[in-house]
C-alpha cells in the first residue's frame, strides 16, 4: 500500500515536449516562475524576519543586564540551543524534497503523513539531544571555558529546554504549510506571536525583574503560540486535501525516510554548527565577555541580511521540488558599552564582505534541497566550514592574533569555497 502512494526522490526520465508544442518566450517563462517564487519567498522572508527580531529582542533584554548576562544569553541561544535547532532544522528540511515533489504530483495526501513521519523523527531526536541543555555546564567546563559563564548559560540552557520541543513540531509544520504554497500562515502566525513576545519579555525581564529567566520564559511562549495557532490551522480544517487526520502510514518506511533526515539534517546542520563554533571558541579569548558579545551582535547584524537569503532558500526548494513532482525539471534551471562597540565597529568592513557573498550561497542551497542533493552538499560543507574554515581561523586567531576578527573572515573565505564548488 506504501508503495502506491509513495514517490520517488528524484523523477529521472522528463517527457519531452513535442515539436509541434508552443513554448513560451524565455522572457515569460521568468516573469511566471518569478511570481510563483515571490509567492513563496515574500511571507517566507516576512516570517523569518520576525522570528529573528523576537530572538534579538530577547538578547537586547539581555545585555541591559550586563555583560556576562549578554554572553550567557548568547552561547546558550546560539550554541547550546543553536546546535539543536540547526540539526531539526535540517532534519525538517527533508520535507521540502518530499512534500514539494508530493505536491507537484498532485498526491496530496502524503503531505499529512510525511509531516507525521517528520513529527515522529524530529521528537525522537529532541530526546537524545536533550542532555546537551541538561548538562550543558559540564560540557562548556571540560574544554575550558569559564566556570562562571558556563554556570550562568547553563541555567538560560534549561529555561529553554521547552523551546527545544516546540522547535520538533513547528519546524515540519511550516515545511508542511511551505510546500502548498500557504507561507501566508506562517507569516501571519508570526505576526500575531510577536507583540505577545515582546509585552512578555518586557513583563518578566523589566516588571517582575526575572532576568535571563524571564527572558528565556518569554521565548517559550511565544514560539508556541506561533505553534499553536499553525496547528490549530494545519489539522483544523485548514488543509482538507493535505491533512487526512493522523495515520498509521506514518509509521510505514521510517527507514528510508530517516536516510533522507539525515543527510538533511547533515547538510544544514553542518553550515548552521560552523556559526556556533566560532561562539564557542571566542569565549576561549582573552576577555571572553567581551570577545562574545561583539561577535554576537556581528552576527546578528548578519543574521538579519540572512533571513532575507534563507527566504529564497525556501522558495528555490520549494519550486525545485514542485516541478520535478510535476514532471518539469528544466524549470530548476531558471549594547551600549565601549568596549563592545569598538569591537564591532573594527570588523564591520569585513563583515559587509561576507553579507554580500551571504545573496548566492542559500539559493544554491534551496536547488539542493528541492533536487534531494542533500548528501552531496554535506560533503562541501564539510570541507568548506570545518577543513578550511575552521583550522584557518584558529590557525590565525591563535597564531596571529586577529582573534574575532579573524571570525568574521573565515565566514567570508566558506561563502567564496560553497559559491564556487556548487557552480562547478
Amino acid at each position: 500500500m506504501e508503495s502506491q502512494n509513495s514517490i520517488p526522490l528524484i523523477i529521472s526520465e522528463l517527457p519531452e515536449k513535442g515539436e509541434g508544442g508552443k513554448i513560451p518566450r524565455l522572457a515569460k517563462e521568468v516573469w511566471e516562475e518569478s511570481k510563483k517564487l515571490w509567492e513563496i519567498v515574500g511571507p517566507a522572508v516576512f516570517m523569518r524576519l520576525v522570528l529573528y527580531a523576537m530572538n534579538i529582542i530577547s538578547q537586547a533584554f539581555a545585555g541591559h543586564l550586563g555583560d556576562r548576562e549578554l554572553a550567557a544569553f548568547s552561547i546558550a541561544s546560539t550554541v547550546v540551543s543553536g546546535l539543536s535547532f540547526g540539526l531539526l532544522l535540517g532534519m525538517a528540511s527533508a520535507l521540502e524534497t518530499l512534500c514539494g515533489q508530493a505536491y507537484g504530483a498532485k498526491q496530496y495526501h502524503m503531505l499529512g503523513v510525511y509531516m507525521q513521519r517528520s513529527w515522529l523523527i524530529l521528537l525522537g531526536f529532541a530526546v537524545l539531544l536533550a542532555p546537551t541543555y541538561v548538562f550543558s555546564e559540564q560540557i562548556l567546563v571540560a574544554p575550558g571555558q569559564s566556570p562562571e559563564l558556563s554556570r550562568e548559560t547553563s541555567l538560560v540552557s534549561m529555561y529553554m529546554l521547552p523551546l527545544h520541543f516546540i522547535y520538533a513540531i513547528l519546524l515540519p509544520l511550516n515545511k508542511f504549510l511551505q510546500c502548498q504554497l500557504k507561507n501566508w500562515v506562517t507569516a501571519v502566525t508570526t505576526v500575531a506571536g510577536f507583540p505577545v513576545h515582546v509585552v512578555a519579555t518586557w513583563l518578566l525581564v523589566q516588571h517582575f525583574r526575572l532576568g535571563l529567566f524571564g527572558a528565556a520564559m518569554a521565548l517559550n511562549l511565544s514560539w508556541a503560540l506561533i505553534t499553536g495557532l499553525q496547528l490549530a490551522y494545519a489539522i483544523g480544517g485548514g488543509c482538507p486535501e493535505t491533512w487526512k487526520g493522523f495515520s498509521a502510514l506514518a509509521f510505514v518506511d521510517l527507514k528510508d525516510f530517516v536516510k533522507l533526515s539525515a543527510a538533511s539534517g547533515v547538510m544544514l546542520c553542518l553550515e548552521s554548527w560552523y556559526y556556533r563554533i566560532l561562539i564557542f571558541l571566542t569565549a576561549y579569548m582573552k576577555n571572553a565577555e567581551l570577545a562574545v558579545d561583539a561577535l554576537s551582535i556581528c552576527l546578528s547584524l548578519a543574521g538579519w541580511e540572512m533571513m532575507i537569503h534563507l527566504g529564497f532558500l525556501a522558495g528555490t526548494g520549494v519550486r525545485v521540488a514542485n516541478e520535478l513532482g510535476a514532471a518539469n525539471g528544466k524549470v530548476q534551471d531558471l549594547r551600549q558599552f565601549k568596549a563592545v562597540i569598538s569591537a564591532v565597529d573594527s570588523i564591520s568592513v569585513l563583515l559587509a564582505l561576507t553579507i554580500l557573498l551571504n545573496g548566492v550561497q542559500p539559493v544554491l542551497s534551496g536547488v539542493a534541497v528541492g533536487s534531494g542533493w542533500q548528501a552531496l552538499v554535506a560533503y562541501v560543507n564539510i570541507g568548506s566550514y570545518y577543513l578550511i574554515g575552521v583550522p584557518f581561523g584558529v590557525l590565525l586567531a591563535w597564531g596571529f592574533h586577529y582573534r574575532v576578527l579573524v571570525r568574521i573572515f573565515t565566514l567570508h573565505i566558506n561563502n567564496m569555497n560553497d559559491v564556487h564548488i556548487l557552480f562547478r
